[in-house]
């Protein structure tokens, strides 16, 4: 089984930077199939744009724009690729990167699909930050790329046995049909959970409100559309089923900090 080499993928990789311990690569996929392999380093898949579908020992996920996966060294997997443009953003990182944060990946086996907004938006952030590489990049990259290994760690360390099956039946309503309108009263009889008890809880399990978190899906579902020149912000306002245009933009540049427009400039 092939081991590849830290910033070694398959395709044709556009861009390859060294911060620190980190090492990020903007790669278009080139392979319709990659047999099983591995990597030397820990690493992060961001896909930008296309599809691809990945393969390791116990699952199986199929990847579009906006999926992010998360690979532990040792853990092998292969890659099949639909036709059509596909673009994956990688972070692999050094043990001293680790070292120097005094922060471990040991309870982070093989591979993890990483569903959390906010992780996703961080990521997002992540990339542009890597796009912009100025004197600052460097600290901003360390301090985005450390909250979202702590908001994964967080994440997991909720065992789905802890959970209650109203969350996670929650989490999945809330991701199948986020352009919808959403009202307490309603949600609470779908789970079949008292509005109070539904409303206090939700931080606990969701970390954020229930406006912040749908507003975070949108946002981060309106970032994947993006990629494609033929979606107007007006049209991906309204798939996304923020009121205007005008309110699209503005809660867009509060996650992300930049605009829709700038960022595609970016993205494309």
């Amino acid at each position: 089984m092939e081991q590849l080499k830290t910033g070694q993928f398959f395709g044709q990789t556009s861009r390859h930077i060294q911060l620190g311990g980190l090492t990020i690569t903007d790669t278009q996929y080139t392979h319709e199939k990659v047999d099983w392999h591995y990597h030397e380093k820990p690493y992060f898949t961001f896909i930008l744009q296309g599809k691809v579908l990945e393969g390791n020992k116990k699952e199986i996920y199929q990847c579009s724009a906006g999926s992010l996966l998360f690979h532990n060294w040792d853990d092998s997997h292969y890659n099949i690729k639909p036709p059509g443009f596909t673009r994956g953003f990688h972070i692999e990182i050094e043990q001293n990167w680790l070292d120097q944060f005094d922060f471990s990946l040991d309870d982070l086996k093989g591979s993890l699909l990483v569903e959390n907004p906010e992780v996703k938006l961080l990521f997002y952030k992540l990339f542009a930050e890597s796009c912009i590489n100025d004197d600052y990049s460097n600290l901003s990259v360390d301090a985005l790329l450390l909250n979202s290994l702590k908001n994964i760690k967080k994440t997991d360390s909720l065992h789905s046995n802890s959970i209650p099956k109203w969350a996670k039946t929650l989490k999945e309503f809330l991701h199948e049909n986020f352009s919808d309108e959403h009202s307490l009263t309603a949600l609470s009889k779908i789970l079949n959970v008292h509005p109070v008890h539904l409303s206090r809880s939700f931080p606990k399990y969701f970390g954020c409100t229930f406006g912040e978190y749908i507003r975070k899906i949108r946002i981060e579902k309106s970032l994947a559309l993006l990629t494609d020149k033929e979606n107007s912000l007006v049209e991906i306002s309204c798939v996304t089923n923020f009121s205007d245009q005008s309110h699209y933009i503005r809660c867009f540049k509060e996650q992300i900090g930049l605009t829709p427009s700038n960022y595609r400039k970016l993205l494309i």
